[in-house]
């Protein structure tokens, strides 16, 4: 599957990693996945280097993708840039990031719930956002995030710091665990975009099909997407019209 991966695409997959790393998160997830794609938009680059400098197209650096391969070998260079890009900032996220980022952060807050979970809970009579500020009132800011977990992800039932893993073998010598798993979200959003790719009959696997699989089926980043106006059918168009221009 990802010898499929443009170097646009495998560029998101590194990005995705790092923003795991940085924030100190146990998993990869839908959040860091978005993320990834909106450093595109900041990036103006059409690929060839990473987000460090560093060579992306020869492989010359290594990610561990879900199923514990890494994503070595020559990449198929992207033509025409980044799509994802081009589309996100023709939806006018980019502009919005801040505000992305802001529910992004909101989610994790609130423990995974999103603005329109919180609606339909106060449609209920629950207002999620009193439970949440009672909560933190007792437990400290938060408090309802789990240490180290992402909006969207929902670890392997085999967690990576379980004994015998990568993680906890690196930890019991002193060394920085080698890599971060991909949560069963951020798995399924790979696997969605190789589908996607068969069935508009592309060879390839881009960040354009990407960004269709995280805003094709309800989850944490399609839910933030929708409230800052980029949905699946707009992507599609702004795609269409991509192509149409050449």
């Amino acid at each position: 599957m990802f010898e499929r991966f443009t170097t646009s695409a495998r560029e998101v997959v590194r990005g995705a990693v790092r923003h795991a790393e940085d924030t100190g998160a146990d998993t990869v997830g839908e959040a860091e996945l978005l993320l990834a794609l909106l450093d595109r938009t900041d990036s103006g680059r059409t690929g060839g280097s990473g987000a460090d400098g560093s060579r992306t197209e020869d492989g010359g650096s290594h990610t561990e993708v879900p199923g514990g391969r890494k994503d070595g070998g020559r990449a198929r260079s992207d033509r025409k840039g980044s799509p994802a890009a081009e589309v996100l900032t023709a939806l006018g996220a980019h502009g919005r990031r801040a505000s992305i980022e802001r529910a992004l952060a909101e989610v994790r807050r609130r423990g995974g719930i999103t603005g329109a979970d919180a609606e339909a809970l106060a449609g209920l009579g629950i207002d999620v956002d009193e439970i949440v500020a009672r909560v933190e009132e007792a437990h400290g800011v938060g408090a309802l995030a789990t240490a180290g977990s992402t909006p969207g992800s929902t670890p392997d039932s085999t967690p990576e710091s379980a004994p015998g893993s990568t993680s906890a073998r690196a930890a019991r010598r002193g060394r920085r665990p080698l890599r971060r798993p991909f949560s069963r979200e951020a798995k399924s959003v790979l696997e969605r975009s190789l589908r996607i790719a068969l069935a508009r009959g592309d060879k390839h696997i881009g960040d354009e099909h990407l960004l269709l699989a995280l805003t094709a089926r309800p989850g944490v980043a399609a839910h933030v997407l929708a409230d800052h106006d980029v949905t699946y059918v707009q992507v599609e168009r702004a795609l269409s019209a991509r192509a149409t221009k050449g």
